[in-house]
């Protein structure tokens, strides 16, 4: 996955970042923050709090992935949920251009 030129991000059930590929990683160092282990709401406001949750709990009823926006370099966003081998939900793939 570090190969990939885009971010991607998984985030576990309780929200907290497990996962980050390189050029995620890449991206945010250089902002200054180091986000695995940390709560994904850490850096998001109370809005996008929301509509995470919201399109999380749709991919759980649904099984389908999330559009969310196209960004400032038109890459679009999307949320992929994640199953463990039993096929429970263990959390989420957040990433540009799927």
């Amino acid at each position: 996955m570090n190969s990939y030129p885009y971010f991607i991000v998984f985030v576990d059930n309780d929200y907290i970042i497990r996962f980050m590929n390189q050029p995620a990683q890449d991206h945010y160092l250089k902002k200054g923050k180091n986000l695995i282990g940390k709560s994904l709401f850490d850096c998001h406001n109370e809005k996008s709090i929301e509509k995470i949750k919201k399109n999380y709990e749709e991919i759980k009823k649904t099984g389908k992935d999330v559009f969310i926006f196209v960004n400032s370099k038109n890459q679009r966003v999307y949320m992929q949920g994640v199953k463990n081998e039993k096929g429970k939900w263990i959390g989420f793939i957040e990433g540009k251009n799927f």
